[in-house]
């Protein structure tokens, strides 16, 4: 698996167990992170809770979701020159 470098847009506050408040960056993301679908544009985000509270107050972090499935590898099928068809 190959690392990925992390791709913050934003940070936040947790203002209670259901309500974040953030602020984003949308311009500085790679457009190879977007995707369109019906004709709008989209961006896969992770929304993380941090474990402590950082020197600004912040406790929410916001990273592009940069993961991409590997492709699946497909194995020839084996053949045998006295094969049965049962």
């Amino acid at each position: 698996m190959s690392e990925t470098k992390t791709i913050y847009i934003g940070n936040g506050v947790r203002k209670g167990d259901t309500w974040l408040t953030s602020s984003l960056c949308l311009s500085d993301i790679p457009a190879e992170h977007m995707f369109e679908f019906n004709g709008k544009k989209y961006i896969k985000v992770n929304i993380n809770i941090k474990d402590e509270v950082d020197q600004y107050g912040k406790d929410v972090s916001i990273t592009v979701d940069t993961w991409k499935p590997e492709a699946e590898k497909t194995a020839a099928p084996k053949t045998t020159e006295d094969d049965l068809p049962f």
